[in-house]
């Protein structure tokens, strides 16, 4: 999935392999920043630097985002409350974003018996 996420309170600058703990509508996912596509102005979104090294306190950026199990969430855009999330590491919330696209994987999962009768019959 790719998010607009605007750093809050953060430390230290935040890399590609970060790895914090995503907290979407019920989930608590751990995540990690795969990759910082492009760094954002916050106010009018308009792109200031592709590819960025890192991003800070005050910053907002792109991100490609993925979660180490499998998450139910939509675009901001489509479903509002499965379109925002907070990311939270250290006890405290680092940053907040709202997706804009989500890549789904397909998911094959092993046919049965009674399935594979039931297609025969059709």
């Amino acid at each position: 999935m790719c998010p607009q996420v605007i750093v809050l309170n953060h430390p230290g600058q935040i890399n590609a392999g970060y790895a914090p703990v995503l907290d979407c509508h019920t989930a608590h996912i751990a995540c990690k920043f795969n990759e910082l596509i492009e760094k954002i102005d916050r106010r009018s979104g308009k792109k200031l630097e592709d590819n960025p090294k890192f991003v800070k306190s005050g910053d907002a950026a792109i991100i490609n985002l993925v979660p180490s199990k499998p998450l139910s969430v939509e675009t901001f855009s489509e479903y509002p409350p499965l379109g925002r999330f907070a990311v939270r590491d250290m006890k405290q919330t680092v940053a907040v974003g709202v997706i804009k696209e989500v890549t789904k994987k397909e998911i094959s999962g092993k046919v049965t018996k009674a399935a594979q009768k039931a297609d025969k019959k059709k």
